[in-house]
């Protein structure tokens, strides 16, 4: 998905997916960065994002491993391609990742964003290809 500018907040559209809003866009970075340091729990937390449990975080480790590439940091290519899409109640965020081998990969970050009284919450569900 192409789009030269970022909504500042996510659409509230059932019928499509859009770009990933840009105020979510450096909690994705960091969760990122996390993980390509081997960091899968997010073991000191990341304001705003649910931790992960201890049997989601192998599930994501194995599934990198298995992968066989090294994840990297993601470059600002990445939005172009990455997605949300609203859910009544949530939103369904893809982001596409990149490794150090490859550039863009075929691995996705799966992950649900929900609107709270305090804010925006990010629940990690699974890195995998689709």
């Amino acid at each position: 998905m192409q789009d030269d500018k970022a909504p500042p907040f996510a659409m509230k559209d059932r019928s499509r997916e859009h770009p990933i809003a840009a105020s979510w866009r450096p909690r994705f970075r960091e969760v990122i960065s996390r993980f390509a340091a081997g960091d899968y729990a997010l073991s000191s937390g990341i304001t705003g994002v649910d931790p992960i449990s201890p049997e989601t975080a192998e599930h994501i480790r194995s599934n990198v491993l298995a992968y066989g590439a090294t994840l990297t940091a993601l470059p600002e290519a990445v939005w172009e391609t990455s997605s949300a899409q609203w859910y009544d109640s949530f939103w369904d965020v893809l982001v596409d990742l990149w490794t150090i081998e490859e550039g863009q990969s075929d691995l996705v970050l799966q992950a649900r964003v929900l609107e709270t009284e305090a804010g925006v919450r990010f629940t990690i569900h699974m890195v995998y290809v689709p």
